[in-house]
């Protein structure tokens, strides 16, 4: 365990191909290690998710101009990277790229009918018919609205009845021990992925070769430019536009906590490099903890644009075409995902195999994508990070102009 996460996926992947090479389709069984840890995944996040935003709405305080203006700014860069990811996706096309992956997928030589949605039957479902039934499905959207409701009635409560104030203490108490302990769980799972990852690179080295494995450069590829449209293009223009600040000394600045999430693969265990970065820019404290400590589970756009991307390159290795509806119900899951277990190693991986599970995808190819996260999962890191600095520096210059302003 003293060897970072990503030697040890590396390592895995060396182990697994030499042992697929020398079994050969003997290795097969192996790949039942993949499907047992993304199916572990899925059992726990569902918990962990609802915790979670109950938790956001016991602790967050949102109060003035500056907070709507981060919510508002937050929400639109979420947009636009959940439209590029799904833009890049259906443009590209990268899960057709390679017949190896598909066989793998499973995917059929016939056209599949689009998968279209009803939007009554998708509403009607929000409404569970018991508390369990959404942690049994898995359903996240019904998961987020009994979150919500929860969460709202004890701030409603702890503002309306002082008495119950210790009362509501007590819950709030509980509550974030909860999302610890779903937290503490989903760490363990998350070390066992280089065995997934072993067995899983054993199982389809011996029984499809190198081929797959090649399918995996477009996706990767096609990633990594989504992710760069959205930090060298997005970003800029908030700087330049909306922020006032030169670039050059933005990027300066900047460096440090960048790199710091390329090698930590967490913006959140980079929180402390950033604050340290943001004050040296000149952002006031007000604005950088607003930003990014307030805003740390809405300034996720690496999450959110790798996913939606990540849901359709799925769809096209099964040969599962997606009408527009269920898009947008993809997009939409991805958000209230993203943001609600934001905070958690390998997020974007776990929410992930929620959204495919509300969308009624096979999560068959997760194994086979976890070769490769580790990669991925630090440049959303990056995106990530330079996403809480913008907004920062954003909330700066417009509390400024309130400053400034005599009224």
């Amino acid at each position: 365990m003293k060897l970072p996460f990503y030697a040890r996926i590396l390592v895995a992947i060396a182990a697994g191909v030499g042992l697929g090479l020398l079994a050969g389709p003997r290795a097969a069984p192996l790949g039942d290690a993949g499907r047992l840890v993304i199916t572990l995944i899925k059992a726990f996040a569902a918990p962990l998710l609802f915790f979670a935003i109950v938790d956001a709405f016991l602790r967050t305080s949102f109060r003035g101009k500056s907070a709507a203006r981060m919510v508002a700014v937050s929400l639109i860069n979420a947009v636009i990277a959940l439209t590029i990811g799904l833009l890049l996706s259906n443009l590209l096309r990268p899960g057709e790229a390679s017949e190896a992956l598909r066989r793998v997928a499973g995917a059929s030589g016939a056209p599949a009918p689009a998968q279209k949605l009803d939007f009554s039957r998708v509403l009607s479902g929000l409404i569970p018919t018991s508390i369990a039934e959404p942690f049994v499905e898995n359903t996240i959207l019904t998961i987020v609205v009994l979150a919500v409701l929860i969460g709202a009635a004890l701030r409603t409560v702890r503002a309306r009845a002082p008495e119950e104030a210790a009362a509501i203490a007590t819950i709030e108490h509980s509550v974030a021990v909860l999302l610890r302990v779903f937290e503490v769980i989903l760490f363990w799972i998350i070390a066992l992925v280089p065995f997934a990852v072993f067995g899983v690179v054993a199982q389809i080295v011996g029984q499809h070769g190198f081929e797959p494995f090649a399918g995996l450069l477009p996706y990767v590829g096609v990633a990594l430019l989504g992710l760069a449209i959205q930090v060298f293009v997005v970003y800029q223009a908030w700087l330049v536009l909306a922020a006032r600040m030169p670039l050059r000394r933005f990027w300066t600045h900047a460096r440090d906590p960048v790199v710091y999430a390329l090698g930590a693969s967490s913006s959140l265990a980079t929180l402390p490099v950033t604050l340290r970065s943001l004050d040296r820019l000149g952002v006031s404290p007000a604005s950088a903890r607003l930003a990014a400590c307030v805003g740390t589970n809405l300034n996720n756009d690496g999450i959110l644009l790798y996913e939606a991307f990540a849901v359709l390159f799925v769809a096209q290795a099964h040969g599962i075409p997606l009408d527009l509806s269920s898009q947008i119900l993809a997009a939409l899951a991805c958000l209230v995902a993203g943001i609600g277990i934001a905070g958690i190693p390998e997020a974007g991986l776990i929410s992930l195999a929620l959204v495919l599970g509300t969308v009624g995808l096979p999560v068959d190819l997760l194994p086979l994508l976890l070769t490769v996260d580790w990669l991925l999962s630090r440049a959303r890191a990056m995106t990530n990070v330079t996403s809480d600095m913008v907004v920062a520096s954003v909330l700066e210059r417009y509390r400024e102009k309130d400053s400034a302003d005599p009224r």
